[in-house]
């Protein structure tokens, strides 16, 4: 049995599709299917189930993929591991940014500290942040709370969310309201695979009523500031997010009704190897957002 083969195993066992599981190996569907077909043999099981182009994974590949999983995942902690000990790689951060809140600002205050870890960005859908972080596929993640028996989530900052609206707006010479009344309004808001737009269409479901989405994508949020700005609708900002863009072209309104705030914190899997690197960033932001003193890199090493 060849690593080649489990890595064939794994992509089409994720895709459940041979022509995109070839493309994505970048090989020949021909030889990707006489790969498979040779680990089944020499399993003595099928692992696919095959309904004309289709294929999906039976009790037999679900089985097996939960092992090939943990092995590349302790192959990979252990590359990591040996480049940590042998100082091959001046660090290089996997990190899942379940929210945008914040990054900039934190990514320059460590950049100045740690100059030379670089960072690998990914950006899970509120459903796919925990499965990475179990599969190994990043080592760190800037999430809401993490609700999983083997993750740590530690919660950074809690923060209130207002509303922005363009001048002239009937809000914007309020200095805060209940959200019902922003019912009829038009919204703008990022694409559903967001976090940060299911807990504000939370919040709207609180206050009573579905939002108006007359706008959902996945802009920055100074795009979508410029669309307020030009009176295409409403939306919701974190009240730091806001000071640290200095957005001075809209008003911020206060939300009296429900309770509109995000809690932040930085979250990673217990069993799997952070390196040094990781564990530098995740100190880190810890101490960052603590308000306590953020260590010195030691002279020689980021141990």
């Amino acid at each position: 049995m060849e690593l080649s083969q489990l890595k064939y195993f794994q992509t089409v066992a994720r895709l459940e599709h041979m022509t995109r599981a070839a493309q994505a190996l970048s090989i020949a569907q021909p030889s990707l299917s006489q790969a498979i077909a040779k680990l089944e043999e020499e399993l003595g099981a099928p692992l696919f189930e095959r309904r004309g182009r289709n294929i999906y994974l039976n009790s037999f590949g679900k089985a097996f993929l939960v092992w090939v999983e943990q092995a590349f995942a302790a192959l990979e902690a252990g590359k990591r591991e040996v480049a940590d000990l042998a100082g091959l790689e001046r660090g290089q951060i996997r990190l899942g940014l379940y929210t945008l809140s914040h990054v900039a600002v934190l990514f320059r205050a460590f950049h100045r500290r740690y100059p030379q870890i670089t960072f690998r960005l990914f950006r899970p859908s509120p459903q796919e942040v925990l499965a990475q972080l179990v599969r190994g596929d990043i080592d760190l993640c800037l999430a809401y709370a993490c609700s999983h028996p083997d993750i740590t989530w530690v919660s950074l900052l809690t923060e209130e969310i207002c509303l922005a609206v363009p001048a002239g707006h009937r809000f914007a010479g309020r200095g805060s309201i209940r959200l019902s009344e922003a019912a009829h309004e038009d919204f703008l808001l990022l694409k559903p695979a967001y976090a940060f737009r299911e807990l504000t269409e939370g919040f709207c479901r609180q206050a009573g009523f579905e939002p108006k989405i007359v706008f959902d994508g996945d802009e920055s949020a100074a795009a979508i500031a410029d669309f307020v700005t030009a009176g295409l609708g409403i939306s919701f900002f974190p009240v730091r997010a806001w000071r640290e863009g200095r957005q001075s072209a809209i008003a911020q309104v206060h939300i009296e009704e429900p309770i509109c705030q995000q809690t932040i914190g930085v979250a990673w899997h217990n069993a799997h190897y952070l390196s040094a690197a990781a564990r530098a960033f995740r100190d880190f932001v810890i101490a960052y957002f603590s308000a306590a003193e953020i260590p010195e890199a030691p002279a020689q090493s980021i141990d």
